[in-house]
């Protein structure tokens, strides 16, 4: 599995709509919004394929109404194995 950490700016009247159309699209697992940097919302992609990833970031992200920008983060390894959502959780049930 091959997990690409997309930062993306989106427009600031959209953003919701934004992350919730990214959200629906096939090959993105999650996406945060974030404050700080210039980011607006981090989409995290898992594909089989190194070819895959292209087909996702510039074949459908990037073409999403309200996207502005992208930049994009291969992960090579991971070394940790908790729960991404609790790690990005800030305690609120």
């Amino acid at each position: 599995m091959i997990t690409a950490i997309v930062l993306i700016d989106a427009s600031t009247d959209s953003i919701g709509e934004v992350a919730a159309t990214l959200a629906d699209l096939d090959g993105v697992s999650e996406v945060y919004s974030v404050a700080g940097g210039g980011t607006d919302l981090i989409a995290l992609v898992r594909v089989r394929e190194f070819d895959d990833v292209a087909d996702v970031i510039a074949g459908r992200i990037n073409k999403v109404p309200g996207v502005l920008d992208t930049r994009t983060h291969i992960a090579f390894r991971a070394y940790s194995q908790h729960d991404l959502e609790s790690a990005f959780s800030i305690g609120l049930d």
